[in-house]
């Protein structure tokens, strides 16, 4: 079984540009986002994926994913996913041991910045960079299958 625990901040402030590698472009969609689970397709770069999840519990959830054709990956997102689509780039930030990801959404959800990071456990501690707002772990509001119904762009101040 696959497992994810994985907690979720915004991002305040530019500094996080500065030690980032560089970014890679994401598109993603999903073919179900029900109550309890979501199938995404997902375009990161020049590679496809399918990814499965569960419910998340805490911070924790069941995830599998597959590497597909890049250019089947680009057909479901175009012909049987939800539109829009989640446009975003990825930056990783090391920092170790773990690894920081920033997402800053384009699309309808530009403005949006949040930074994720995977634990080996959900009571790892966690030393906070100082470019880390708000925790929003468990508001999900953040998370890329809601934004895909409720774009960012969309939210009342």
């Amino acid at each position: 079984m696959g497992l994810e625990i994985e907690r979720k901040f915004l991002v305040q402030g530019l500094a996080w540009r500065e030690i980032a590698e560089p970014g890679v472009a994401y598109a993603q969609g999903y073919l179900t986002r029900e109550v309890g689970r979501s199938v995404r397709v997902r375009v990161a770069g020049d590679q496809g994926f399918l990814t499965i999840k569960s419910a998340t519990i805490g911070i924790s959830r069941q995830e599998y994913e597959y590497w597909i054709p890049v250019d089947e990956a680009w057909e479901l997102l175009k012909n049987l996913c939800y539109q829009p689509l989640i446009e975003k780039t990825r930056y990783r930030i090391p920092q170790s041991p773990l690894v920081w990801e920033v997402d800053e959404f384009g699309g309808d959800n530009a403005g949006l910045v949040l930074a994720e990071v995977e634990l080996s456990h959900s009571d790892q501690e966690l030393i906070l960079p100082d470019w880390i707002g708000q925790e929003v772990s468990q508001d999900h509001r953040y998370f890329n299958s809601y934004l895909n119904q409720h774009p960012y762009q969309q939210w009342e101040s």
